[in-house]
């Protein structure tokens, strides 16, 4: 009987330890996957030329701020759809642009009344993400949208100096808005036109979307709570994190965020430990922007390494203080924030497929298009 027992006991641990091996090696499959990219291959170098070409600009002027606030709207470029014929894509991105420079101006206002500061985050939020869902937007759908509001938010800009700063992003949107035209011409001489899919209002989407922003907001609200130096990166880590739509894709994604992160972090060191002139920044960003798209649809981790330093020199020397970015205080402060956003990005994740808070939220949203229809 004893003996009967140890081998039960034997087959039980024997069993236990090769489903814990399978379990860890499909999430390490997952998490060192490199997808096949879906997108042309050029992609990566017309967004690189168009995001950084407002910072040699501002480089040769001698103005890299204003550089880099126009850079901000440069970035509708990645919203640029390569479905339907030229009028759709072209519609698109011109929604994202006005969405960019609304989510700015929005921002830079707010900034001199901080107690519109969550309120204007949540309209932005909301709107951003409504947006993406409705247009079907894979990532980075509204996150640079969102990003340029929330930084507005919290860069420092003196009064007289709104209505340029919001110019600037209206210029950096115009030139991407140009650049889209040429480059969706050449793609449709060179490929047939692809079906535009049929964009109508989808369930769920008022939902996900209150969900989404209420969790982001949250961790904006604690990152100032907790007086954090740079509260938008906490918000932008969690809504990353939180548009995965399946618990296992957040999961892989917050590892992602969290290695790629700390890797970014000892990249940006480096790169900020070399005192980079304003043509060094320039193409400095052109670099990591082309890496960036080249793995974003590839492997997650490997762009989020890009994508870090990325954001440090867009927050650092887009603003209008001369004084450089200290590496050692920004890493420190970026690695706070990512992880306080990713474990409330989580926690957002899980409430998405609570179906305790789906009923009285559905309810609602019935409501409400009932209300307006």
């Amino acid at each position: 009987m004893s003996t009967s027992k140890k081998q039960q006991r034997a087959s039980w641990l024997s069993a236990l330890l090769t489903r814990i091996k399978w379990l860890i090696d499909g999430e390490l499959n997952h998490l060192l996957t490199v997808n096949r990219s879906q997108r042309p291959w050029h992609m990566p170098i017309i967004a690189a030329i168009a995001i950084s070409f407002p910072v040699f600009v501002g480089a040769y002027f001698g103005d890299l701020s204003s550089g880099i606030k126009a850079s901000l709207g440069s970035m509708i470029i990645l919203n640029l759809p390569f479905a339907g014929g030229l009028p759709h894509r072209l519609v698109t991105v011109m929604a994202w642009g006005f969405a960019m420079i609304l989510s700015f101006a929005l921002g830079l206002i707010a900034q001199l009344m901080p107690v519109l500061r969550l309120p204007v985050f949540m309209l932005i939020g909301i709107s951003v993400v409504m947006l993406g869902r409705y247009y079907r937007q894979p990532p980075p759908a509204g996150l640079f949208v969102l990003m340029a509001g929330a930084i507005a938010l919290f860069i420092p800009v003196p009064i007289d100096q709104v209505l340029s700063a919001i110019g600037l992003v209206i210029l950096g949107s115009g030139s991407s808005m140009l650049l889209a035209l040429l480059y969706s011409l050449f793609l449709l001489a060179a490929r047939p036109v692809a079906s535009v899919p049929v964009y109508d209002y989808q369930p769920d989407m008022i939902s996900d979307s209150l969900i989404v922003v209420s969790f982001v907001s949250l961790a904006l609200v604690v990152a100032v709570l907790l007086e954090l130096p740079y509260p938008y990166w906490a918000a932008m880590s969690c809504f990353i994190i939180i548009q995965g739509m399946q618990l296992r894709t957040m999961w892989i994604k917050q590892l992602h965020r969290l290695l790629g992160t700390l890797a970014g972090m000892g990249v940006a060191g480096w790169m900020l430990s070399w005192g980079l002139s304003g043509w060094g920044i320039a193409i400095a960003i052109l670099c990591m922007m082309f890496l960036i798209e080249s793995f974003v649809d590839r492997h997650y981790g490997l762009a989020v390494i890009f994508i870090t330093p990325l954001t440090i020199f867009i927050a650092e020397y887009g603003s209008t203080m001369s004084v450089p970015p200290v590496a050692g205080d920004v890493i420190q402060a970026r690695m706070i924030d990512t992880a306080l956003g990713c474990v409330i990005g989580l926690s957002g994740g899980l409430a998405i497929h609570s179906t305790r808070l789906r009923v009285p939220l559905r309810r609602f949203e019935n409501w409400l298009l009932l209300r307006f229809s």
